[in-house]
């Protein structure tokens, strides 16, 4: 099992748009900035074109824009955008039911999975595109 560093990639992104913006900014521009591969770019930015986070335009000087203002954008948006669904997953393929964990085990994390994702998604909630621009300015001089 891995960690999916997808929320990470995309506040990377959307950061880097605003800092950079409202100059468009190519998938391998952004790319550069990410240390990866642009197909890994584009695919995030599809995500965050269809949660209305992020345009683009073709043709010179095209490129990807932020399409809120940075501060409106926190990075529970981000995050919603490019994981969806829950923090954790109980199994795919039920546990055993003869068994009295096997029965139990989900009822018994469902609630606390979803205050997990709760105050994660509470914490996500505070924090805007604007704040992690301003620390990354402050933090480059």
């Amino acid at each position: 099992m891995t960690t999916s560093s997808r929320t990470t990639i995309a506040i990377h992104i959307l950061t880097l748009l605003a800092f950079c913006g409202p100059e468009p900014l190519t998938s391998e521009f952004i790319a550069g900035s990410v240390n990866t591969n642009p197909v890994v770019i584009r695919r995030l930015l599809a995500r965050l074109r269809e949660a209305g986070l992020v345009g683009s335009q073709g043709g010179p000087g095209g490129g990807w824009q932020l399409l809120r203002a940075p501060g409106k954008v926190t990075l529970r948006d981000i995050h919603r955008a490019v994981e969806g669904g829950s923090l954790f997953a109980l199994h795919t393929a039920g546990p055993n039911p003869q068994c009295p964990v096997g029965r139990t085990i989900q009822s018994a994390l469902e609630g606390i999975y979803a205050a997990a994702q709760a105050a994660l998604e509470a914490e996500l909630g505070r924090t805007t595109l604007a704040h992690l621009v301003k620390d990354v300015k402050t933090r480059a001089s």
